[in-house]
């Protein structure tokens, strides 16, 4: 079970409880690191201010053991295919790259390596936009006109993958939102998010490329507007080309559907999230760790907690007699469920391309048949790219997938 999987071993996997993207305290003196329960504050990049990114190896003299951690992260080298292990992808992705061509993430340290080989053709920059700190300040410093130059022109000028400088900049210490789509998106509640989920929540989310620019956005406002049907409400009143916004068109059915993108941060936040307001993702993903002499450092090797028994021994075991079993069991449950609706979504797929072709049916009732279809995938989707299979906030991706299962259903009925 490939997102199972994940949990345990897959970096991308690492926020939410968690969504990690970069690091918790930033590289901080192990010997004056500031006490844990220190209210952390985070500042956001300027527009328009060329700056020099210093790589994570001009910091190994000065932090050993956090850049050792980071380091370690080149183990999480497993790669695992998804279509090979969700064979209903090929229909319910299909008129899209990803229905051939969509394997794990390696993590922070494989980030240039994995999006220049996907499979997926990139024809912009924007798909640098998460992946590498040396884009985002193309970005900032071109006021955002670096989005839409052609891909091959920014990976020429590209080394550095996730690192130092994509959560705190070049001040250790200090957080710093270099990713401005995200200071955007949440708007007036930026001082309400803990700065070490904001750092996470750099990459780890869900956006789509707006307007003529194909400018990397997040489609919300604040934390109230990051509700799955809120996030489907904008999309439906995004009109481009005069319909709703839409990531790709199914070539069979007509439906404008919408590709959900590793949405951890908006669903840690949400409505049912039981550790949002006691744990940043940092906590959960970013243990302490004592080296040889007895200093104390945090570790920037982004782990599951599940790998951490000092972490569960500490902390967990306050509330949870067995948080593996728990765990292990929320994801089982919700593996299946998932699996068993992507199924759902793959038969409504192919009965609504046999309606289309038979031509039985009016253009109303196959719009009003595609509308259902993308909301059932839109909600499915929402739970199955993010990569936690149920432990950030299983309540929330319950509703979802009891979302797209009611509309599929709603579709079906009208096709039988």
């Amino acid at each position: 079970m490939k997102r199972i999987w994940m949990m345990f071993a897959s970096v991308l996997l690492l926020c939410g409880l968690l969504t990690a993207c970069g690091g918790d305290s930033a590289p901080t003196d192990d010997a004056s690191a500031p006490e844990e329960d220190t209210p952390k504050t985070v500042s956001v990049a300027e527009k328009g201010t060329a700056v020099s990114i210093m790589t994570a190896s001009e910091w190994e003299g000065q932090y050993p053991d956090i850049y050792a951690s980071y380091m370690a992260n080149a183990e999480n080298d497993s790669v695992h295919d998804y279509v090979a292990d969700y064979p209903m992808l090929s229909k319910v992705y299909e008129g899209m790259a990803f229905n051939k061509y969509y394997s794990s993430a390696r993590g922070h340290v494989y980030t240039i390596e994995d999006v220049t080989e996907t499979g997926r053709p990139h024809a912009l920059a924007n798909c640098f936009s998460c992946k590498t700190p040396q884009y985002s300040a193309m970005v900032n410093e071109s006021n955002g006109a670096a989005y839409s130059i052609p891909f091959e022109e920014a990976q020429a000028q590209i080394t550095e993958p996730i690192t130092c400088y994509s959560c705190h900049a070049n001040t250790p210490g200090e957080f710093v939102i270099s990713n401005l789509y995200l200071a955007d998106a949440v708007g007036e509640d930026l001082n309400n998010i803990p700065a070490e989920t904001l750092s996470c929540a750099q990459c780890h989310v869900e956006y789509y490329f707006a307007g003529a620019e194909k400018a990397t956005t997040l489609p919300y406002s604040n934390l109230s507007t990051m509700d799955p049907d809120a996030i489907l409400d904008y999309y439906n009143r995004t009109i481009v080309d005069g319909q709703p916004f839409a990531d790709y068109t199914n070539p069979r059915t007509g439906v404008r559907q919408i590709k959900v993108q590793h949405p951890e941060f908006e669903t840690f936040m949400g409505e049912g999230s039981q550790h949002k307001n006691d744990f940043t993702c940092a906590d959960c993903h970013m243990p302490e760790m004592t080296n040889e002499a007895g200093e104390t450092y945090i570790s920037h090797k982004w782990v599951s907690p599940l790998d951490s028994q000092e972490l569960i021994d500490n902390t967990c075991s306050a509330c949870h007699a067995d948080l593996k079993a728990e765990v292990r069991a929320i994801q089982t449950a919700m593996e299946r469920r998932t699996y068993a609706v992507g199924y759902l979504l793959e038969g409504l797929t192919d009965t609504l391309a046999q309606a289309v072709e038979s031509g039985t049916y009016t253009e109303d009732q196959l719009n009003q048949i595609r509308e259902l279809a993308r909301s059932a995938q839109f909600y499915w989707d929402f739970v199955f790219v993010e990569n936690s299979e149920g432990a950030h906030n299983s309540t929330l991706d319950t509703r979802c997938l009891d979302k797209a299962e009611d509309f599929a259903n709603q579709a079906l009925a009208l096709l039988h």
